[in-house]
């Protein structure tokens, strides 16, 4: 076994596809501090910068005197504490929908759904770059899992109208991860209904920042929620803590609870988590000059870039991949953006396609102008967009 494993770590190495842990020893902002040296932070998912924003750690902190560290059991035990159901039913109120069920990770999310809702024989529909998550979940349930091409409803409605399964599911990103474009949502919607599909949207990088109240991709392209009958959003990105949940009727929370098995065989997350995010909903609504800060963050970005002939894919969100094509010329200029105190990861395969290596570059509400023309300036200095 060590000859193997050492053979596909080599094979890693010699591919450029080897991957390592940077440790931080700052919280999350704009800027981190790795190994002594300070570097400009563009690749973190801390949308807002809610991550240490002092109201959420003093939340926190309550949270730990109320409730104590940990949870104790799984949900259906005795983890279920009064803060979990304090903020399932806040969320519930955030994005509409009359419930809502807290997961310890947003892969365990969407793991649990899909399995939960199909079986064998059963047909599962996913854009073709979706989440991992979402693609594994489709895998788990041992449904027929067939994808589509990228953000094509007509490519989806032709699959879905071939179909012969009596259950069938169509799951899809909000804001897709990598290249921080939007699902057709509507046109997804429609192809599903005609042909009595669920849709499930994973808005992971949608809430709370997409949309004039932060209410996601669905706000943004006023979705009903008889459209998209299951939403599942994630609480470490925009909203700064950590976890997950899912959205629906009660029908649909009811059955999760019986059948998930993401959901009933793991601890509850700490209950002070739960604190915490309440706090990140109440500043979701108090401060959306976060919100009008990050979009401006985001405009500013591509009118530097266009004008610095850097290319920009087609993504009006706070993910702005630069997609260089080949692996080893992607890592050369994360390494060269390091060497000058700027964190961008490069992107490669498997996550995404062969000969699309990427940096994926996001932007918060707590970056400045200054910090965004000087990471212009050094991608400039190393050759991007020349």
């Amino acid at each position: 076994m060590k000859t193997t494993l050492q053979q596909f770590l080599d094979t890693q190495k010699a591919n450029h596809l080897y991957r390592a842990r940077a440790v931080v020893d700052s919280p999350q902002a704009a800027e981190l501090l790795i190994d002594g040296k300070s570097y400009l932070n563009f690749c973190s998912n801390d949308y807002l910068g809610h991550a240490n924003h002092p109201k959420l750690a003093e939340a926190f902190i309550n949270g730990v005197r109320q409730y104590g560290v940990g949870s104790g059991a799984s949900h259906l035990i005795s983890g279920h504490s009064r803060a979990h159901h304090e903020l399932e039913e806040a969320l519930a109120a955030f994005v509409g929908r009359p419930r809502a069920l807290l997961f310890s990770t947003g892969y365990m999310a969407n793991l649990g759904v899909i399995s939960a809702l199909l079986n064998k024989g059963d047909h599962v529909f996913e854009d073709r770059i979706n989440h991992a998550s979402l693609l594994d979940g489709g895998l788990l349930s041992q449904a027929r899992l067939q994808r589509y091409l990228h953000a094509d409803a007509r490519d989806l409605l032709n699959k879905l109208g071939a179909s012969k399964a009596q259950t069938k599911l169509v799951a899809s990103d909000g804001v897709f991860s990598m290249d921080g474009d939007l699902a057709p949502v509507k046109a997804l919607a429609s192809a599903a209904q005609r042909h009595n599909a669920w849709l499930m949207i994973d808005d992971a990088h949608g809430l709370g920042v997409v949309g004039e109240r932060g209410r996601g991709v669905l706000e943004l392209l006023s979705i009903t929620n008889a459209e998209v009958p299951i939403l599942v959003g994630t609480l470490g990105k925009a909203f700064g803590t950590f976890g997950a949940f899912v959205a629906g009727n009660d029908d649909l929370i009811e059955t999760l609870i019986q059948k998930a098995r993401s959901y009933i065989y793991t601890t509850a997350l700490p209950p002070a988590i739960a604190v915490a995010t309440l706090a990140s909903l109440r500043l979701i609504d108090d401060e959306a000059w976060r919100r009008d800060r990050l979009r401006e963050n985001v405009r500013l970005f591509r009118e530097l870039a266009s004008q610095a002939k850097i290319p920009l894919s087609d993504s009006e969100t706070a993910i702005q991949p630069v997609i260089l094509g080949d692996v080893e010329p992607t890592l050369q200029v994360s390494h060269g953006l390091k060497q000058q105190g700027i964190l961008v990861t490069a992107i490669r395969p498997p996550t995404v396609p062969q000969g699309t290596a990427r940096l994926r570059i996001t932007m918060s509400a707590e970056h400045t102008s200054a910090q965004i023309t000087r990471l212009i300036e050094t991608l400039h200095t190393l050759g991007v967009g020349q």
